[in-house]
């Protein structure tokens, strides 16, 4: 498993230089950047490809701000967490932002250990999140793949009827009933209709939102 990689978009030399070391000295992969736009243009060239990373962004940058560079990398779809580096003076804005989707804000000046451990927790969570969004995508794929007689069977499945009381209602063969049941639970990935309700279950506030 390859490193993930932390992004270090400030445009103080010292402190990317610093950050990087630390990172680097952690096991983390440091890519560092003067500026957003620089940043910006790197994460634009991986669009649809993204690797395991997160984003350290200073606020006050000059001529594209951290905000302003939050803005357009959630407009590319990024999914890398970002964590704002702010002073004092920033910290309303950094909670603003936090507020649109931002990982988290960190207000300098920050020790070590505490800004690897955010870094690592955000890490863990877009990953959750990356699992949560992989499952998603194949029970659907897997919901679509059912033929018609198949989804009238689900739809008797998961309000608990019996296969008896299923062929009676569509008018097939208790046989026939067994034989796409076994078919369902095979494209589903499930051993039983409430395992299976369960998981269509986990569709739904997505389907809804």
């Amino acid at each position: 498993m390859t490193s993930p990689r932390v992004h270090i978009v400030d445009d103080d030399p010292d402190i990317r230089d610093g950050l990087a070391w630390l990172f680097d000295s952690r096991g983390f992969k440091a890519a560092t950047w003067d500026g957003g736009q620089a940043f910006l243009d790197a994460a634009r060239a991986l669009q649809g490809q993204w690797e395991s990373a997160v984003v350290l962004l200073d606020m006050r940058m000059a001529p594209l701000s951290g905000s302003v560079t939050f803005e357009q990398l959630k407009a590319l779809g990024c999914p890398w967490p970002v964590l704002f580096l702010t002073g004092h003076g920033d910290v309303g804005t950094a909670a603003a932002a936090v507020k649109q989707g931002a990982w988290d804000f960190l207000e300098k000046p920050f020790q070590d250990n505490e800004l690897v451990d955010r870094v690592q927790q955000a890490l863990a969570a877009a990953h959750a999140a990356q699992q949560d969004d992989a499952q998603t995508r194949r029970l659907r794929l897997a919901l679509a793949s059912l033929s018609p007689r198949e989804r009238e069977v689900l739809d008797e499945l998961i309000r608990g009827h019996y296969n008896k009381n299923i062929a009676d209602h569509l008018g097939i063969t208790p046989r026939t009933v067994e034989f796409h049941r076994a078919n369902i639970f095979e494209k589903m990935g499930v051993s039983s209709a409430v395992e299976l309700a369960h998981k269509l279950g986990q569709l739904e506030p997505k389907s809804q939102a």
